[in-house]
This record gives structure tokens, C-alpha cells and sequence, in this order.
């Protein structure tokens, strides 16, 4: 396991393709960052040009890349997870593609119980999170097995998955 600060250049470095599966309930990263008491007074999460995930997935995919991601939530949603749904539409006008889906539905489609980015279809950044949903580190992998497991997670979940305007209107107390 490795300090996840030493692998953040991937999100810089890849070719053409960042995908994330987030599983969680809730993540403590959330709960201490600036947005989340503006989520708690009921503020608008939208774009933010100078915030430095927008502005770096803005570069990234002013070059072409993508960034995608599945998020798994609970019915109803937990109060982390009404967070990613009102914070989500800021990172969707950043350039990410981001989807949604029951967590009902990714257990009926055996889809995994933990969080891991996969980068251009060959490293697996395997996240390790505490029962306070702390982020411990990562681990990187990069085996044919692993690998073409998450690229079989990504393109079941990506089908099933719903866009985000989509199902935000299917849960509108939540946004």
C-alpha cells in the first residue's frame, strides 16, 4: 500500500482514459473540505473555474481525455452521498461523465464493494478506506487479471449506470 499523494500524477499523466468506481456511503475527504458546509446551508455546488480538480479535469480534457466515473448510491441517499449528487453537476460542466446507479442494482450485478480508478485500460489504483471513510492509500496494479476485471466492472457498470441530470430527476429532494 502506498500514500495515495504519491500516485496522484496519474491524474495528470494518462493518455486518453480515467474511469472511477466510487462505492462508498461517504467519504471523510468530503466532510472536511470547504463544500461541505455550503452543502449543509442548502448553497449551490456548481463550477468552480479556479478550484483545482475542476481546473485540472478542464485541461485534461480540453486535450481529449476522458474522465468518467460510476457513483453507487443508497435508496435514500445518504447525506454523503446527497453531497456527491449536488456537487456532481460542477464536476459533469468541468468535463467528467458521471454516472449514477442504485446500489441495489450494482449488487444484483455483482459489481465490487470497493473504490478504485482504472487509467487507460491498464493500471488499477485500488483504493484501501477505514470504517470512517478515511482513505489509508492505494495500491497500483497492474496484472492482466486485475486489469481486465475492472475493464469488465467498467463497462457492466457503464451500461447500467444512469447520467447524472437523469437521475438526479428521479431523486429531485436530494439536489
Amino acid at each position: 500500500m502506498i500514500p495515495f499523494g504519491e500516485v496522484a500524477h496519474l491524474f495528470e499523466d494518462f493518455a486518453h482514459t480515467a474511469w472511477r468506481l466510487e462505492t462508498r456511503r461517504g467519504y471523510a475527504s468530503d466532510r472536511v473540505g470547504p463544500k461541505w458546509k455550503r452543502f449543509q446551508r442548502g448553497e449551490a455546488l456548481g463550477y468552480e473555474p479556479d478550484q483545482p480538480w475542476h481546473a485540472s479535469v478542464r485541461r485534461q480534457t480540453e486535450q481529449g481525455k476522458r474522465f468518467e466515473r460510476v457513483r453507487l448510491v443508497d435508496d435514500p441517499p445518504t447525506e454523503g452521498q446527497r453531497f456527491l449528487l449536488t456537487s456532481g453537476p460542477g464536476n459533469v460542466e468541468a468535463g467528467e461523465d458521471i454516472r449514477n446507479m442504485y446500489r441495489a442494482e450494482a449488487l444484483r450485478l455483482g459489481l465490487p464493494d470497493y473504490d478504485f480508478w482504472l487509467f487507460d485500460s491498464r493500471i488499477v489504483m485500488k483504493f484501501v478506506i477505514d470504517d470512517q471513510d478515511e482513505t489509508l492509500g492505494v495500491y497500483l496494479l497492474e496484472d492482466a487479471e486485475t486489469v481486465v476485471h475492472a475493464c469488465q466492472v467498467r463497462d457492466m457498470a457503464w451500461h447500467y449506470a444512469i447520467a447524472t441530470a437523469e437521475f438526479q430527476a428521479q431523486v429531485p429532494s436530494t439536489v
